[in-house]
């Protein structure tokens, strides 16, 4: 439920909307989302200081209850 609500909010903000790809994972602190998104809708996803990603953890976390994990993963760095 998490991951289809932060891939809708993510999709709503990129160009390329087919490649966004949220896999969630548990881990003993909490809940993780991994976010990938086409290298050019990185700079939207993040945000100026990392405003709209600050954004979208927040949201996430209110609709879960508690804070929520979430990594946006870079696939140009390996």
């Amino acid at each position: 439920m998490l991951a289809d609500a932060l891939e809708h909010l993510v999709r709503g903000i990129v160009d390329n909307p087919d490649d966004v790809e949220v896999t969630p994972r548990s881990l003993r602190r909490g809940e993780l989302l991994e976010l990938r998104v086409n290298p050019a809708d990185l700079g939207r996803v993040i945000g100026r200081s990392g405003r709209t990603a600050r954004a979208l953890r927040t949201v996430v976390g209110a609709i879960s209850g508690h804070p929520v994990r979430i990594d946006v993963i870079d696939v140009d760095r390996r």
